[in-house]
């Protein structure tokens, strides 16, 4: 007898930044043509599509880029309407899987995009933005990212307010990438569930994008879940699809399934559409470890049972989608 498919939402998909870039080189639907049958034979259900901004945009072109890549993503759900739906408000990921729609969450990975105006989160969320990280590695106006750890740098006092706005609005606060400090701050100033959207396990590996064990139970009190990173560098010395197995059994044992999720944050195929320039990427770019068998989202249809296998098939479900289809729901704003 097959074995059921289990569904998959997943917190944390640069494709954005190659769909730009290849339509940027005159390829016309690279969403269409890739990424959407990518996304449906890994049988997700639910995607968080993060907007970074790359290097060579930070300063003054860094909020054009950002409201470029979220025009990129409503153009899609233009083209696509009956195959996707980008979720703004409570009901509508619960809505957009019941019509067999792939439900698409708008984020922001850093917030190099508002400078120092809080006004621009409201423009944001206009845009339709629901999940937002103070910082990437790098330093912003709002907090000191994980690359910056050595400063000791907790929120500023302007990031401190941006936490109150986004708490206002119901832009739920990511905080991976952030310094182990500004991760401390957070959880002494916020008043809402804060999430970690691509964070791996540090007692497992040891590297500074990962959480400590009392990061993954301040995320878990806090009403908040830890979405897994799949990048073999977060995982092991020699990365396998076990490895990311062996996260999340970790997690789970630590905070409960109800608490863990799934944030793979492909890159392998980015690389090729992108060509980026990463500085600070706090991982050797010569030869990155990616993992066989967790390469890109079609792969996602064998991690189910290997999730089902270790952790049981109500713990697995819950890592693999319920703990996210619910939890962001829950966090949305109401109508």
């Amino acid at each position: 007898m097959a074995q059921k498919v289990i569904p998959m939402a997943d917190c944390h998909n640069d494709l954005l930044l190659g769909v730009l870039h290849q339509q940027e080189r005159g390829i016309a639907d690279p969403f269409g043509d890739f990424w959407l049958p990518q996304l449906k034979a890994g049988g997700v259900a639910l995607q968080v599509l993060p907007v970074y901004v790359e290097e060579q945009f930070i300063g003054e072109g860094a909020l054009r880029r950002t409201l470029l890549l979220l025009e990129c993503a409503w153009k899609i759900e233009e083209k696509y309407r009956s195959e996707v739906a980008i979720c703004l408000n409570r009901g509508d990921i619960a809505k957009a899987i019941s019509e067999k729609k792939i439900a698409l969450i708008l984020a922001l990975e850093g917030s190099e995009g508002m400078g120092s105006s809080l006004e621009v989160i409201d423009v944001f969320y206009r845009m339709g933005v629901r999940m937002m990280s103070l910082s990437w590695n790098r330093r912003t106006m709002m907090a000191d990212g994980v690359g910056e750890r050595d400063t000791g740098g907790k929120l500023t006092a302007l990031g401190v307010q941006a936490v109150a706005e986004l708490e206002r609005l119901g832009i739920v606060l990511d905080i991976s990438h952030l310094s182990e400090n500004g991760f401390w701050h957070v959880n002494e100033v916020a008043k809402k569930p804060f999430i970690a959207s691509h964070s791996s396990c540090f007692e497992l590996r040891d590297h500074p994008r990962n959480l400590r064990d009392a990061q993954l139970k301040a995320v878990a009190a806090s009403g908040g879940f830890v979405a897994l990173n799949g990048f073999g560098e977060f995982l092991s010395k020699e990365p396998t699809v076990e490895s990311y197995v062996d996260h999340a059994e970790y997690a789970v044992n630590m905070i409960g399934s109800q608490s863990v999720a799934l944030g793979l944050d492909f890159m392998k195929d980015l690389m090729g559409q992108c060509d980026p320039i990463l500085g600070g990427a706090l991982t050797p770019l010569d030869s990155w470890p990616f993992v066989a068998g967790l390469d890109r989202p079609s792969d996602l249809a064998h991690l189910g049972p290997a999730l089902s296998a270790r952790l049981g098939e109500e713990a697995a479900h819950d890592v693999a989608w319920k703990t996210m289809v619910t939890k962001l729901d829950s966090y949305l704003p109401a109508k």
